[in-house]
């Protein structure tokens, strides 16, 4: 069946991201989705991420002979930035064949986290102990590359130089608090009341920040009931943005490469060609989380139309008796007239397309294909 709109018509999209949610959302857009933004976290911008992603290219074209990792959130927002960056998985294959040095159990779990496995961990939590532990064996002439969280050398990257290393930096921006906190409390009771068809998220101190205010909000759980059902859709650029979902139960869409333009393309598949439809005498049929689509086309009815659509969506050419349909909509009548009345209306905005067919004395249901 050939679609006669862009395939994300009528989809309703939150956007959780700071960091490139302009480009996600123009992207998304492009395809015909509604998008709205409301930063889960905020950066810092002091932090100079060219300089991070420069050298975190080096990293992966000549390698490194030993990495530090100082920091498990500082590891993740390092993965997080390349993911977004497009290099996520080329930096993770870089890091499986370099020698890696952790800084505590935070630090190791990180690595565990994204399928690395660290050759040694300073178990007092210290880079003085990585430091007295690299010395030791001798740095002359090695290459090391050392992740921090936060700017400057804690002493580590000086005592390294001073042995004969040549050590570098890789500072990790900042994460600070969501430049509107009020937006992101609307966006989690708003995801929970059912008004967007999928969440993206593109780090995961974003993606545990936004999944700490919905349990704050008491909205969690009617979150969690709302995916279980296919009515939502979590998604996630890569599986460290992921991590902090899935913990907690939630089973995020996740692109086969932990790109922003792969997560776009994944959306696109799962929210367009590939989500449910029914077909109908009147073409392909989507219920979106607030409008309905005939071929990708967003259908121009009311609320009620939409309630009575979604009534006989349930069990695709089954019969919805008038009493059935008072019950969804809005007013808690009694009167069938109101019943058909609601009906009537949508057939009028369907504007002639043959998609409600009444069976005498006995309600309404979709004319099916």
């Amino acid at each position: 069946m050939t679609s006669l709109g862009p395939v994300l018509a009528g989809c309703a999209v939150l956007v959780t991201a700071q960091r490139r949610a302009d480009d996600l959302a123009l992207a998304l857009g492009r395809r015909g989705a509604s998008v709205a933004v409301a930063s889960a976290l905020g950066v810092e911008s002091h932090i100079d991420e060219e300089v991070l992603m420069e050298r975190t290219r080096a990293l992966i074209s000549t390698g490194a002979d030993v990495v530090v990792v100082t920091t498990g959130i500082g590891f993740r927002s390092w993965l997080d930035t390349a993911e977004a960056s497009g290099i996520g998985d080329e930096l993770v294959a870089a890091l499986e064949s370099t020698r890696l040095v952790a800084r505590g159990p935070k630090a190791r779990g990180a690595l565990q986290a994204a399928g690395l496995t660290p050759d040694w961990v300073a178990e007092s939590e210290t880079s003085a102990e990585i430091a007295e532990f690299l010395v030791t064996e001798g740095v002359d002439g090695l290459r090391i590359a050392v992740q921090h969280h936060g700017a400057g050398d804690d002493g580590l990257e000086s005592r390294l130089r001073a042995a004969g290393a040549d050590p570098y930096g890789l500072v990790v921006y900042r994460w600070g608090p969501p430049p509107d906190p009020e937006a992101v409390r609307e966006s989690v009771r708003d995801t929970a009341a059912g008004c967007y068809d999928a969440v993206a998220f593109t780090s995961a101190p974003a993606s545990a920040a936004w999944v700490s205010t919905a349990r704050d909000e008491g909205v969690l759980e009617a979150i969690r009931g709302l995916e279980k059902d296919g009515a939502l859709t979590l998604a996630a650029v890569g599986p460290v943005t992921a991590d902090p979902l899935r913990s907690i139960g939630f089973d995020p869409l996740i692109p086969d490469r932990g790109r922003l333009g792969s997560l776009v393309r994944a959306m696109i598949m799962h929210l367009g060609d590939e989500h449910e439809e029914i077909a109908t005498e009147a073409g392909a049929l989507r219920l979106r989380a607030r409008c309905a689509t005939l071929d990708h086309e967003v259908l121009s009815i009311s609320p009620n139309g939409l309630a009575v659509l979604r009534a006989m969506a349930k069990v695709p050419g089954a019969v919805v008796s008038r009493e059935a349909l008072l019950r969804v909509l809005p007013g808690c009548s009694s009167d069938p007239h109101t019943a058909e009345v609601a009906v009537a209306r949508l057939r009028d905005a369907l504007a002639g397309r043959p998609l409600v067919q009444t069976v005498v004395k006995r309600g309404y249901r979709l004319r099916l294909a």
